[in-house]
């Protein structure tokens, strides 16, 4: 039997892999790129402070992951 990922672990690999992005982006071809990494900050603060941002909202409603952690 496969479980899926819950919402939380689906949320922290999203928010690497952007900030690793916006890293080699930010080298690559602008450092403004790194205001992408701003944003994933501030995503992570608000999901931390009151348990929805905006990702974790998009991926509950289109994809219908569940959340592994109570609110």
């Amino acid at each position: 039997m496969r479980r899926s990922w819950p919402l939380e672990r689906v949320l922290f690999t999203l928010a690497g892999s952007m900030t690793l992005l916006s890293v080699l982006l930010a080298l690559l071809v602008s450092p403004w790129f790194l205001a992408l990494t701003v944003l994933v900050g501030v995503n992570q603060l608000l999901y931390v402070t009151t348990g929805v941002c905006p990702a974790s909202l998009v991926l509950e409603r289109s994809t219908g992951i569940e959340r592994g952690c109570v609110r």
